[in-house]
């Protein structure tokens, strides 16, 4: 789905997001989902997860399983 065509949804990039621009933006959806786009392309798509995808994808995040992926 396109990004421009979620209305009224607040987008939110982490804190620790760089100056660059590289960045991924999060919405919370009316229907319960979370809205996931590339913060370069506002008006790209948007990819949408449950909100259990979402828990997975954090709690992953916090435990350190994708550290590799931007580690040596």
């Amino acid at each position: 789905m396109a990004a421009s065509d979620l209305q009224d949804v607040v987008w939110q990039k982490s804190r620790y997001s760089n100056s660059q621009g590289s960045c991924v933006e999060f919405a919370k959806l009316p229907g319960g989902g979370v809205a996931v786009r590339n913060s370069r392309f506002p008006d790209g798509p948007a990819l949408i997860y449950t909100p259990a995808e979402i828990e997975a994808l954090l709690l992953g995040a916090k435990d350190g399983e994708f550290d590799h992926l931007v580690r040596g």
